[in-house]
């Protein structure tokens, strides 16, 4: 099977949000994206920005156009949730995001009439009916198929530093997990999604997907759901590894360390360098650390086994890269990843606030659709920057 890999500019960043719908007064989610999505038809239809559903009517996905930098990808996020606000807001309709609803249950959604949402629930059965997450997936352009599979193996390197950052499914159906991140592990249970396979070169994914689509796993490559996969369509490498964000800064701050890791490697592969990349074992636990214990986590960093702290890890990071965000025009966003560090990511604010109200997770669902209505817009939090 041959798939083409299109033609993209290097390290240009798009970006997709899901976002959950949620009644005002009780914060239970509301199947009312048809409703939403049929009101903004004929507005969004010129714009850079998308506006799509879902698995589940309670969803809407919120996708930018193509951004030189971080910034115009986000500003086309924010005004696409402007535009579906004034949908929502005479409806009573709040909008929050998280990786899980703390208290919504699976057999109160409804299903989005789609003949492939159809087809996945009639196979993964449970498991699909359970799938009440959400995430954020970021794209960035690659300048060379011979250039993919290097950079994701190397990119799995930080998938649980993107992980425990974005980590915000602490509870998951009125119950509180244990874990930072519950739906990593939930996610993981479809065929075809978590880790990509250790592939190293294009002809390799080609041969992968003609096994799949000959067996019947799969129609095409868009239904490879790995955590890093290749957008062939798109010509990017799509990290999808993320919890949902709980705010627009930080977001940006996860979006500005994709784009940053993608362009160093790449660097280093026009360098001729060998890119680094873990055992696929590593890897595993790697994900499974994060996704329980967040930014807490000891991560392994290197094939040695060099055990370190997910945030002492990243802050070095950080400095070894910050000339590449100056390059990228996206310092700032990329400061933002210290103060998710510093302030905590939202599974912990999350069940700090369920600690306060003893234990409501009604309490958190505000807390949520109040982050995500009241929060900084990233213009204002820049400005905080003195940009």
């Amino acid at each position: 099977m041959t798939v083409p890999f299109a033609t993209s500019a290097r390290s240009t960043v798009g970006i997709e949000w899901e976002l959950m719908l949620a009644d005002e007064a009780t914060g239970a989610l509301v199947p009312r994206a048809p409703q939403v999505l049929a009101a903004l038809a004929e507005e969004t239809a010129h714009e850079r920005y998308n506006v799509t559903g879902e698995l589940l009517t309670n969803t809407v996905e919120v996708t930018s156009g193509v951004g030189d930098t971080v910034a115009t990808a986000v500003d086309d996020i924010a005004d696409a949730i402007a535009a579906v606000r004034r949908v929502t807001d005479p409806l009573d309709v709040e909008l929050l995001c998280a990786g899980s609803h703390p208290f919504a249950q699976w057999f109160d959604q409804e299903v989005t009439d789609k003949t492939r949402y159809h087809r996945l629930i009639e196979r993964t059965q449970w498991w699909g009916r359970n799938m009440m997450i959400w995430g954020i997936h970021v794209h960035i352009g690659v300048d060379d198929v011979r250039k993919v599979f290097p950079i994701i193996n190397a990119l799995a390197i930080y998938l649980p530093h993107l992980q425990a950052l974005s980590a915000s499914s602490p509870f998951w159906a009125g119950e509180r997990t244990g874990y930072a991140s519950n739906r990593a592990l939930v996610f993981q249970q479809l065929p075809t999604a978590g880790l990509p396979w250790p592939l190293h070169t294009w002809r390799e994914y080609e041969s992968y997907l003609d096994d799949m689509v000959r067996t019947g796993v799969m129609a095409d490559s868009t239904e490879v759901r790995w955590d890093i996969r290749p957008a062939p369509r798109w010509g990017t490498i799509e990290v999808r590894a993320c919890d949902g964000m709980s705010t627009l800064p930080e977001l940006a701050a996860v979006a500005a360390l994709t784009q940053v890791l993608v362009e160093h490697f790449s660097r280093e592969f026009d360098e001729g360098r060998e890119l680094p990349s873990l055992q696929p074992w590593f890897l595993r636990e790697n994900k499974w650390r994060a996704a329980r214990y967040g930014l807490d986590a000891r991560v392994i960093v290197d094939a040695a086994g060099t055990e370190r702290s997910v945030c002492d890890h990243l802050v070095e990071t950080m400095h070894d890269l910050a000339d590449i965000a100056v390059e990228l025009k996206c310092a700032r966003e990329f400061a933002g990843l210290q103060t998710i560090m510093s302030q905590g990511a939202s599974y912990a604010r999350q069940t700090a606030v369920a600690d306060a109200a003893d234990g409501d997770l009604h309490a958190v669902v505000q807390h949520l659709i109040r982050e995500f209505r009241g929060g900084p817009t990233l213009r204002a939090h820049l400005a905080a920057f003195g940009r």
